[in-house]
C-alpha cells in the first residue's frame, strides 16, 4: 500500500455523506484522480454504502451499475485505490477522489480509463494496454 490511506471515523462519514446529492437512481459520480501525477483514472458511480465504506476504510468502493452490487475496486483484480483526499463539487453532486492507485486504473489493462482520443469521425486508441486485461480478474 503506497501511504496510509486518508480514512474517516463512522460519525465523520455519515455527517459527510448526509451532505451529498445523491440523484434519483440514489448515485453519485465519482471521479478517481492520481494523486501524485493529478490524471483522471476513472469516473464511477457511488451510493451511500459506498461513500461511506471509501471514507471510513480509506478504500475506495464503487457501486456497480451493471452488478447491482457494491464493489471494491482491485477486489477481483488486485488493482486497488486507496483514499488520499475528497472532495465535493459546488453542486453537491459530484465526488473528485485523489487516490494512490495501486497497478492500473482500466479494466482493459490501461493506466486510466480515458485512452481514445476523438480524431475526425472516430475515438482513436492512443493509450496501449499495460496489462493483459484477462491476467487482472480472477476465474469464479
Amino acid at each position: 500500500m503506497p501511504s496510509s490511506p486518508r480514512q474517516f471515523s463512522r460519525s465523520d462519514a455519515a455527517a459527510l455523506a448526509r451532505q451529498v446529492q445523491f440523484g434519483e437512481n440514489g448515485l453519485v459520480t465519482a471521479i478517481a484522480q492520481d494523486a501524485t501525477s493529478h490524471e483522471i483514472l476513472m469516473l464511477a458511480w457511488m451510493n451511500l454504502d459506498a461513500l461511506v465504506q471509501t471514507l471510513t476504510t480509506g478504500r475506495v468502493c464503487y457501486w456497480s451499475r451493471s452488478r447491482q452490487k457494491l464493489w471494491q475496486k482491485g477486489e477481483e483484480s488486485g488493482q486497488y485505490q486507496y483514499l488520499r483526499d475528497i472532495f465535493l463539487d459546488c453542486d453537491g453532486d459530484a465526488v473528485l477522489m485523489r487516490v494512490d492507485q495501486v497497478g492500473v486504473a482500466c479494466h482493459t489493462g490501461r493506466k486510466n480509463c480515458f485512452f481514445r482520443q476523438a480524431q475526425a469521425d472516430s475515438w482513436q486508441e492512443i493509450i496501449p494496454p499495460l496489462i493483459d486485461p484477462a491476467s487482472l480478474y480472477r476465474k469464479k
